[in-house]
């Protein structure tokens, strides 16, 4: 079990561990709310950039659903005529400043997330610390671009945003206590910090009281990690034909459980290899004894074929990407509160 899962595991069942992290959780309450107030009275200040912001992100810590929503959205954008670009904070980066991901770029030096989105979508990614930095920077170098996507940016106030997506996956706020007591980042209720906020649940059903619309999730196909490097597609038919092989599924994502579960319901027989999030696959995880291994996308921008092919000779790695449906009247929701894209 990761260590993730154990402070999850504690998360639900409650009892003296739980109890024992309250205090802690109180006092991030406390600092949330303080540092909100220090932005209503002018004490922080918003930066506000030349194009529209739309900010997605979650209210719980770890695999909501925040990245595959931005692609999603990237593609509605462009769909209405839109020219997007992403920013984002760039998590397990060892750099800070702001800098453009490029599809040769290192997940050590730009981070996984965003690697994984330049590549998905094609378009300008930036990253930073600071992520109002990172934006300015991006608008400077593609003046094309007309409506910027922050992933993962609803707690970075600094940003000044113009809609708010909120995801929450089948957890909803968990047990209502902010880390590390619970998995909330902010409080449920927290106020909105743009003039348009939509909740999006990445799961079957609404997973709390907030009104809001339900995505979809299927999984794309596979794709072997040299074509996936490549650009090739992956396909039900490739993922089909996995059914009836010796597979060990591994995943360094915030819910591996999620994905697991998803290649099983597509048919195939697994054995499972759950990692931390944002694993660096600086080793490589897997047994000697396996010969072929299916992972996540945001695996796969941190293992090079020829890496892999020199490692562990004879190894077959598939790549298994989550593809994310949103809903018709999420979309012109979306669109109506931006309003009609720039003529080019």
């Amino acid at each position: 079990m990761t260590a993730a899962a154990r402070l999850e595991a504690v998360w639900r069942e409650g009892g003296p561990a739980q109890w024992a992290l309250r205090p802690l959780g109180a006092l991030h309450a406390a600092l949330v709310g303080l540092r909100r107030w220090q932005y209503r009275q002018g004490w922080k200040h918003t930066v506000r950039l030349p194009c529209p912001v739309i900010v997605v992100g979650n209210r719980v810590a770890g695999g909501a659903g925040k990245t595959p929503t931005t692609l999603a959205l990237i593609g509605a954008l462009q769909q209405a005529g839109w020219r997007p670009g992403i920013v984002s904070r760039g998590h397990g980066s060892r750099e800070s400043g702001p800098r453009p991901v490029g599809p040769d770029a290192q997940a050590v030096a730009v981070g996984d997330e965003p690697l994984l989105m330049q590549r998905r979508t094609g378009v300008p990614v930036w990253v930073g610390r600071d992520r109002a930095a990172a934006a300015h920077a991006l608008l400077a170098a593609h003046p094309e671009v007309n409506v910027l996507v922050c992933d993962d940016g609803l707690q970075h106030l600094r940003l000044g945003r113009d809609i708010e997506v909120v995801v929450f996956d089948e957890r909803g706020a968990g047990n209502g206590w902010l880390l590390p007591a619970g998995p909330l980042r902010e409080p449920i209720d927290a106020p909105a910090s743009a003039p348009h906020q939509f909740t999006l649940y990445n799961a079957a059903r609404p997973s709390t009281a907030l009104p809001g619309d339900c995505a979809t999730r299927q999984l794309a196909g596979a794709v072997d990690l040299a074509g996936w490097w490549s650009g090739a597609p992956a396909t039900p038919a490739q993922l089909a034909a996995l059914r009836g092989r010796q597979l060990l599924a591994s995943a360094g994502i915030g819910q591996p459980q999620r994905f697991f579960d998803a290649l099983r319901t597509a048919g195939l027989t697994l054995d499972t290899l759950a990692l931390d999030d944002h694993h660096d696959h600086a080793r490589l995880p897997w047994p000697d004894s396996v010969t072929e291994v299916v992972v996540t996308e945001k695996d796969a921008v941190k293992l090079a074929p020829q890496r892999v092919a020199a490692e562990r000779p004879g190894l077959r790695v598939w790549v298994v990407p989550l593809v994310l449906g949103l809903p018709p009247v999420f979309i012109r929701r979306v669109l109506d509160a931006l309003g009609p894209a720039p003529a080019r």
